[in-house]
């Protein structure tokens, strides 16, 4: 059943009468007749009694009545606000992201906002990703940007896309001319991880727990680029994004399993975020389309 079918229902119980309601909708008689035809075939009863010219609601249209008015107006409602040009937003964004989208995705959504909105003032928290679930609970930012970790029952979490971890050498690494490595492989490697506090470092120890794997970890970093820097300069390995800019280390594809993160968007379970937020992420997600479809070649 479409939308118009709905408006000539309506329009024909609200006018009890086939010519009035064409006239109202500016469609024949014919055109009508045959389209309400086609509500009562897919509701399997019929709607209205023909009583000479008179048209009558039967009880089951009266109930059809009820909730096609309801989604009418509903949608004209959505249609008439996005018609209307929406008031530029003003006041206060709060966000809370982990270092890794702090780098480029939130700088290149709030310009794409702020040129849209520059009354609006924006502050940006960089956390560790616990931190950015525990501040968007206690309402402290509107949204959080952060990989998927443990919410409760408080916060809701919209996955934006799920990244490949890889494994980053330099070029001069025993491992550096493979092009994939079991994850098992790293046991006893000596490697560069992300620090304990990190969703990113549980997800690369639960995988290594999963497989029997146990590397020397080295050092201990949260800084993508610092990271690669002592990949490059050193016979480290470290495990990294696929979508990280790895410069001109070697990376490894890393599978049985292959680590998995998921990064999205964390808000308040039950709460309306602000006008501003919303727009935010509208942005955050067509940019993370675009860069997917780029990163394809889609």
């Amino acid at each position: 059943m479409e939308l118009r079918h709905l408006r000539y229902f309506v329009a024909l119980a609200e006018e009890g009468s086939f010519t009035r309601a064409a006239r109202r909708m500016h469609v024949t008689q014919s055109t009508l007749s045959h389209q309400i035809r086609q509500v009562e075939d897919e509701v399997g009863q019929r709607l209205f009694d023909r009583i000479g010219r008179r048209v009558v609601i039967t009880e089951v249209g009266e109930v059809l009545l009820q909730s096609a008015t309801r989604a009418l107006r509903e949608v004209d409602d959505g249609l008439r606000r996005i018609a209307t040009p929406p008031d530029p937003l003003t006041g206060t964004l709060r966000i809370g992201a982990t270092h890794t989208f702090n780098v480029k995705l939130i700088p290149d959504c709030l310009t794409a906002l702020l040129e849209r909105h520059p009354s609006l003032h924006v502050v940006v928290r960089e956390l560790f990703a616990s931190d950015v679930a525990a501040q968007v609970e206690a309402g402290e930012v509107d949204v959080g940007i952060a990989y998927d970790v443990h919410r409760g029952d408080t916060l809701d979490f919209e996955a934006l896309y799920v990244e490949e971890m890889v494994l980053a050498v330099a070029a001069t690494h025993p491992f550096a001319q493979r092009r994939k490595l079991r994850l098992a492989e790293l046991h006893g490697q000596r490697m560069i991880l992300p620090t304990s506090h990190s969703s990113t470092r549980r997800i690369i120890d639960d995988a290594m727990r999963a497989v029997g794997a146990q590397p020397v970890v080295v050092a201990e970093l949260d800084s993508v680029a610092a990271t690669i820097a002592m990949v490059r300069g050193t016979h480290l390995a470290a495990i990294i994004s696929r979508l990280a800019d790895a410069g001109d280390v070697e990376v490894v594809a890393l599978e049985s399993p292959t680590p998995l993160r998921t990064p999205g968007v964390l808000t308040r379970k039950g709460a309306e975020s602000p006008p501003a937020a919303r727009a935010f992420v509208a942005i955050l997600r067509r940019l993370v389309l675009d860069h997917r479809r780029a990163f394809d070649g889609g």
